[in-house]
């Protein structure tokens, strides 16, 4: 994985099933703190972003996900998010879910921006050159 941003998650009970494996479902709450922890490393709060004269918000348009070994209760894993590129409204990042040396789970994610009302919005200057040095491909 290229640079990346890395936010840890804790196994508690609730994100396993019955038997104390993570339910798969989870993963996709580790993956939605990574990207939430991710930007606000890159300096963009979900916060500010509704402060803003304008509005927006980020959406998950596409993810796929592969889930490659199991994690368990009581386990310290390691999201790692990386922002691939930024084009018009949409962002894409890879993500990946370690346990030290074990690769959990992996994620390639299409976010896009967009206002208040659902619409598709072009990701403002000052947000897409913190993602991929300005490329509007």
């Amino acid at each position: 994985m290229t640079a990346h941003f890395t936010h840890p998650i804790r196994i508690y009970y609730e994100d396993t099933d019955f038997s104390g494996v993570v339910y798969h479902a989870a993963y996709l709450k580790f993956f939605e703190r990574g990207r939430t922890e991710a930007l606000r490393a890159s300096g963009v709060h979900h916060a500010e972003l509704l402060k803003r004269d304008d509005p927006l918000a980020f959406a998950v348009r596409k993810m796929t996900t592969e889930w490659v070994a199991p994690a368990r209760i009581d386990d310290v894993l390691e999201v790692r998010t990386a922002f691939l590129s930024a084009k018009g409204a949409r962002m894409f990042l890879k993500q990946e879910i370690w346990r030290d040396e074990t690769l959990i789970a992996h994620a390639e994610v299409e976010a896009f921006c967009m206002t208040l009302t659902g619409r598709p919005r072009r990701l403002p200057d000052d947000i897409a050159v913190r993602f991929d040095g300005g490329g509007r491909g």
